[in-house]
């Protein structure tokens, strides 16, 4: 009788443990093949929305085959474990946990689906917004999740979230920064002063927006550090965003010899305006050329206009291929530069000092 039910012990084992090595098979295939085919078909037929989902819920749903073997090799055991009532509550914890993972894993994707989704609706987002309300929802599917599993093992959800109520004024007096933060983040997405790209500059900080976040804000300066400035400092200081100019202004004085000509200061002015009126990277809008003031060594010419490219790269590519196109006007009219009088002076007093041994040589002889 002994061995008979010894015999069942170890059959009741056996298949409890073929039960969990078949769920974990099972598990295999399906990530090699079944899912394979499902994701390949709709990716081949475009179908966006279906795609992030599956690959959003790929590993929770991997692990259900897991949860699923383990509850049946429950029932095949020969002898009991834990009971119903607490194996009802594992299960259940468990698909819980799975399905918050998936919704968690969806949340990331909501930056390539929200913007799709805005495009279609034909309304108009920030882009910094996307990241903010990701981080958000996942929040809110963490606590959704968290609060659902404590309530399945008999937490008292309701008295905890009084107890956040009672303690809310501590809570708030003891993380007055970080609520400071919080609100300060609120103004810039609502104010939306920049957007994640742009090149800033303020009192404590200047480079381009990497990201923001509920608590700050991340710039990468041009020397490619990362600063972290806290939402609540940005919100009060005033922000210059030059990725917002429609055009970047170039303004400078052009220093011609005082003894040049008028009839060729005009035709030089006349040239050098005909040029930035035709050349395509400047602004048409504010065009300025004009025969401002003078000294006793140069005639100055004030130029003002405005480029077309609002970055460093392009802004500076534009100045230069006007620079070299002044100067080819100025050969061309024949028309120099203003020499300041200390070096008329110093070339002067080098070419007497160099007549100096010829005088010598002169009165020797």
């Amino acid at each position: 009788m002994s061995d008979f039910l010894d015999t069942n012990i170890w059959a009741s084992l056996l298949l409890s443990i073929m039960v969990i090595v078949t769920s974990l098979l099972l598990r295999k295939w399906f990530t090699g093949h079944l899912f394979a085919l499902v994701l390949s078909y709709t990716q081949s037929k475009k179908i966006h929305a279906a795609s992030t989902v599956l690959v959003a819920f790929e590993k929770p749903m991997r692990w259900v085959f897991v949860v699923i073997g383990m509850q049946l090799a429950f029932q095949f055991l020969p002898f009991q474990t834990v009971s119903a009532a607490w194996e009802s509550s594992l299960v259940r914890s468990c698909f819980i946990a799975l399905l918050t993972w998936g919704l968690f894993n969806l949340s990331n994707v909501t930056t390539l689906l929200f913007p799709k989704l805005m495009t279609k609706l034909d309304i108009n987002v920030d882009k910094i917004i996307i990241p903010f309300l990701t981080k958000m929802l996942k929040t809110l599917v963490f606590l959704f999740g968290f609060s659902i599993i404590a309530q399945e093992w008999g937490f008292n959800i309701n008295g905890f979230i009084a107890g956040l109520g009672l303690g809310g004024l501590a809570f708030a007096l003891a993380a007055k920064e970080t609520v400071s933060n919080l609100f300060g983040g609120i103004v810039l997405i609502t104010e939306k002063p920049f957007t994640i790209g742009d090149w800033i500059k303020t009192p404590s900080v200047e480079g381009t927006i990497e990201d923001i976040t509920f608590r700050s804000t991340k710039v990468r300066t041009f020397a490619q550090a990362l600063v972290t400035v806290p939402n609540s400092t940005l919100a009060n200081e005033p922000i210059i965003n030059w990725s917002k100019m429609g055009k970047r202004q170039v303004s400078f004085y052009l220093k011609l010899d005082i003894l040049t000509k008028t009839e060729k200061l005009h035709m030089t002015i006349s040239d050098i305006k005909a040029l930035l009126q035709q050349h395509q990277d400047v602004h048409p809008e504010t065009i300025l050329v004009s025969f401002e003031s003078m000294s006793d060594t140069s005639a100055d010419i004030l130029i003002y206009f405005f480029t077309k490219a609002t970055d460093y790269l392009g802004y500076l590519q534009t100045k230069e291929d006007i620079n070299f196109q002044i100067i080819s006007i100025l050969e061309k009219r024949n028309v120099l530069f203003s020499v300041p009088k200390s070096a008329v002076y110093l070339e002067s007093a080098e070419q007497e000092h160099n007549k100096e041994p010829i005088k010598r040589l002169m009165s020797h002889g």
